[in-house]
């Protein structure tokens, strides 16, 4: 097995608690808040929360141990750390593919998380704009787009301990403790009663193939793997730490929001007699029409959206520090020049997604494809290359540098991992492959 690189001393998490929030932020954003409530109206409630859970067990746990593992031994950023472990071969374009994926998710995320941001002043202003107008106008998104960059940059800048650690223990927090004085409100509203049936009571009749394939999907992409991100948090972990306790930490972290996010939003649909299976319009066409509806709303809104403003911000850091860390260790530039590199890259990229809901045309209805410019990007980068990064995170992990060489590698921090490395061998070898293969399928399947 290739040893680690002694290389330079690296900064490391200051402790356990702060690398699980740091990369619990990393898989925390738009994909839990946004994202799978809708997906979850859409499949029948219950019965896919049950699919869903089960998903992450058997695919996404296994793939976050993986990418820690690959990060911690090689010490560097995705392409360094499969470098340092199979030297000069071509294995290290998964981890340039991490890299360009990190960018590219970026670069059209934060345009959706500026409008996050708009969003708190819009409710505290009680302005009934429709999102479709709101977010057409370019004097409104290109900022928010802009200053949302720079938010991240900031946290980003100071790097691991004093930026995005620091950060991280102060932002997750504030997002549970919002969750949950949300939740309070929402359970309590007539009616309410109804939405957490819908959301708590299996209806397995309601399981199709769709089903399946959907809460594979949702498990995987609200874990952010497949880009290279818990590599490179991974890298900064020190050997005492253990990476089996810490990866199944995030990944139920993750998963609880999740889970919270939904007893948030499915008793205030039901209970306003709104329709769960609305789409990606939920959150900001649905709800805040709830918002209105209730005593003290646009309060209630406003939290709500710093809510998701900080779920995105804490996915966004992660995002930028991979690009960041591979400039910094493969090219040797400053922390401080690389950020503004990578924003730079991610703004001038992310500009056409920005333009994409009305303001510019062409942007908005591409010729040959239909698509506006954000939804390709979302599919190119969120879908076809995340899912082709833990493909073949998944199979460098257990048929290149065979689980039982990682295992020296686990086995630091986490004694025990001789009797249950069994276990991660057969969920990387044949379960996770088969899984993602069914979503690059599916994806393909459903292409229009």
């Amino acid at each position: 097995m290739q040893s680690s690189p002694p290389g330079p001393a690296r900064e490391q998490w200051s402790s356990r608690i702060g690398f699980v929030l740091a990369a619990a932020g990393s898989a925390i954003g738009l994909g839990n808040i946004w994202r799978f409530p809708y997906v979850t109206g859409q499949n029948g409630g219950g019965a896919f929360l049950i699919l869903y859970l089960a998903c992450v067990v058997l695919l996404g746990a296994p793939v976050m141990v993986a990418e820690l593992a690959i990060g911690r031994h090689g010490r560097r950023n995705p392409v360094g750390s499969f470098e340092a472990i199979r030297p000069g071969s071509f294995w290290k374009i998964i981890g340039y593919a991490g890299v360009l994926t990190g960018v590219g998710i970026l670069s059209y995320y934060a345009v959706m998380a500026g409008y996050t941001l708009g969003y708190i002043f819009k409710s505290l202003a009680q302005d009934a704009t429709p999102f479709a107008d709101f977010a057409a106008n370019p004097l409104v998104g290109l900022p928010l787009f802009a200053v949302f960059l720079v938010l991240t940059v900031l946290v980003v800048y100071g790097g691991i301990r004093n930026g995005i650690e620091r950060w991280s223990m102060i932002l997750m927090p504030l997002l549970l403790a919002l969750l949950l004085v949300l939740i309070a409100r929402s359970v309590t509203l007539e009616g309410a009663e109804r939405g957490l049936a819908f959301y708590l009571k299996p209806d397995f009749g309601k399981v199709t193939g769709h089903t399946i394939v959907a809460a594979l999907g949702q498990a995987f992409f609200s874990l952010s793997l497949g880009m290279g991100a818990m590599i490179t948090y991974g890298s900064y972990l020190s050997k005492r730490d253990n990476i089996l306790v810490s990866g199944v930490s995030v990944a139920l972290a993750d998963t609880l929001i999740a889970f919270l996010a939904g007893l948030l939003i499915f008793p205030a649909l039901f209970a306003s007699h709104l329709d769960p299976t609305a789409g990606p319009s939920l959150v900001f066409e649905v709800l805040p029409r709830i918002f209105g509806t209730l005593p003290a709303g646009r309060f209630i809104g406003a939290a709500f959206f710093l809510l998701l403003s900080i779920a995105a911000l804490t996915s966004t850091i992660s995002l930028l520090e991979v690009a960041t860390a591979y400039l910094v260790d493969e090219h040797k530039l400053s922390r401080h020049r690389s950020v503004w590199v990578v924003a730079l890259v991610a703004l001038l990229v992310g500009i056409p997604s920005a333009l994409s809901f009305g303001s510019v045309p062409f942007f908005s209805k591409l010729p040959w494809i239909g698509w506006d410019f954000l939804s390709l990007m979302d599919w190119i980068f969120g879908n076809l290359m995340l899912t082709l990064g833990a493909l073949g995170i998944s199979v460098f992990f257990a048929w290149v540098w065979k689980t039982r060489n990682a295992a020296l590698e686990i086995r630091e921090g986490c004694p025990g991992f001789d009797r249950i490395a069994w276990v991660l061998d057969l969920m990387l070898k044949v379960v996770c492959p088969i899984g993602i293969v069914v979503i690059l399928v599916f994806l393909f399947l459903n292409l229009g």
